[in-house]
């Protein structure tokens, strides 16, 4: 649930299984929230999603910054490979952080340190991954000349 904009509704699957329609929920989110919360100088939207390659399943999430002016800045996280039996659990249709929970034995993950804090051994947590990610997708409004 998107606390700021007051819904879940990011117009693309609860689990999103491709790149395109993982940036078209951070892009329509970034516009939800934009559209329900005037007066901020920045909007953010984003989006995790799934990736399949060949018989392995890969996780990254899009990040969309809309300023007040309708500018967008975007970018992208690292990416990272997922366990099989995460994959075979999102392939019978639970979202990622469902199938983790089931995998690991936990609760609530995709709030807290997400697959990347559990895989990591929170090297690096979901809040890490997502941050360098919101500073690269504000470059365009670093440096205007240039975008």
């Amino acid at each position: 649930m998107c606390e700021t904009c007051g819904s879940d509704q990011s117009g693309v699957s609860v689990q999103p299984m491709t790149d395109e329609e993982t940036f078209k929920g951070a892009l329509n989110r970034a516009k939800r929230i934009k559209k329900l919360n005037r007066g901020f100088d920045y909007y953010v939207g984003i989006e995790g999603g799934i990736q399949k390659f060949g018989k392995e399943m890969a996780t990254f999430a899009w990040v969309v910054v809309i300023n007040k002016e309708g500018k967008i800045g975007k970018s992208h996280t690292g990416i990272y490979f997922l366990p099989q039996r995460v994959c075979k659990l999102i392939k019978k249709g639970k979202e990622l952080g469902e199938a983790d929970d089931i995998v690991f034995g936990r609760s609530n993950s995709k709030q807290k340190n997400g697959a990347v804090g559990i895989l990591t051994h929170d090297a690096i947590d979901r809040a890490e991954l997502i941050s360098e990610s919101v500073s690269l997708a504000l470059i365009p409004f670093i440096n205007p000349k240039y975008y």
